[in-house]
């Protein structure tokens, strides 16, 4: 099991740790997190994004799923969709990195320990594009938390409850907020593996938004 520095519930990730996940550090600019209510365009939103990647890929997209908080009806969330990207090799950047770049997505984050994860950011409508390779796992587990959420709804309104307060201390990284609030989610993650005893045990997923 590896255990990101950013996610781990009992250490305060240092500067270096933050800055060393983001692949162009002047792209990025400090800014309030916010945390809304959800809001029902949300769907609309990750459609959006979905169509603009497959219409930059085509057939290189061999799954794409939305995740996070806001494809969770009811759920308060950051207003940004997460959206969980597979192709052929995350690796292999010059496959497919150059065609999302000519569609608008725009490289942070590059992690080759970390099942070779890439995050782009995408603009109208605000999207973190997570690019993995076939047999990830982090993909396998975003998508059990969502479907969690989507039919526990009391877990839906306790995480809601922790994104707001966390929020409320006036973070102005998303990474920093992230991190926050992982111990819930790591919480909840271990409910989520122990209802479904097949699935490989890690308790040290990616918090989303």
């Amino acid at each position: 099991m590896r255990t990101h520095p950013l996610w781990n519930p009992f250490e305060t990730p240092s500067e270096e740790d933050i800055n060393a996940a983001r692949v162009q550090l002047g792209v990025w600019v400090p800014a309030p997190v916010e945390v809304v209510a959800a809001d029902p365009a949300w769907p609309q939103w990750y459609a959006a994004a979905r169509d603009r990647v497959f219409a930059a890929l085509g057939e290189r997209v061999l799954a794409i799923e939305h995740v996070g908080s806001t494809s969770v009806p009811g759920l308060w969330a950051k207003p940004m969709i997460d959206v969980d990207l597979t192709v052929a090799d995350s690796a292999d950047e010059d496959a497919w990195l150059p065609d999302l770049g000519a569609a608008g997505f725009v490289l942070r984050v590059r992690e080759p320990d970390w099942e070779e994860h890439r995050c782009l950011r995408g603009l109208e409508p605000t999207t973190n594009l997570h690019v993995f390779s076939p047999g990830a796992r982090e993909p396998q587990r975003h998508r059990m938390f969502r479907d969690w959420l989507r039919t526990h709804p009391e877990d839906r309104d306790r995480y809601a409850e922790v994104k707001r307060e966390v929020a409320a201390r006036g973070f102005t990284d998303a990474m920093r907020y992230n991190n926050e609030k992982a111990w819930f989610v790591y919480d909840l993650y271990e409910q989520v593996f122990a209802g479904d005893p097949e699935h490989e045990h890690d308790p040290h997923p990616r918090p989303l938004a």
